[in-house]
């Protein structure tokens, strides 16, 4: 499967990355890469909820496209981005990480995403 190479690749790109997951409309993880756990898990289709709400928001408003979503937190950071066909990708970050490492690279594996899905 081409999405598991790159959400492996995403994950090997960003040092203090903790888990990359590939997730469908309905929160559930299509691939993983990292910490598979089910704290990951659960971050990520909460997070998911998040970014549909923004996305909503957005519509409602008239306010363009959402491309992603960032959510700072003591114990590091989460990335999101939609993707096509209601999929969406979360990067999860540890507080070492390098939050501008993961938004580039996130940004080319949701258009390696978009191409492949």
């Amino acid at each position: 499967m081409p999405y598991k190479g790159v959400i492996e690749l995403l994950l090997g790109s960003v040092v203090g990355a903790h888990a990359a997951l590939l997730l469908d409309a309905e929160g559930e993880v299509v691939v993983e890469a990292g910490a598979r756990d089910e704290p990951q898990r659960l971050i990520a289709a909460y997070h998911g909820i998040t970014l549909a709400a923004v996305q909503r928001t957005s519509a409602r408003y008239a306010a363009g496209d959402i491309q992603l979503v960032v959510c700072r937190y003591a114990g590091g950071s989460v990335i999101m981005r939609p993707l096509k066909d209601g999929y969406y990708l979360v990067l999860s970050l540890g507080p070492e990480a390098s939050l501008a490492r993961g938004l580039h690279h996130s940004s080319l594996a949701q258009e390696s995403l978009n191409e492949e899905l």
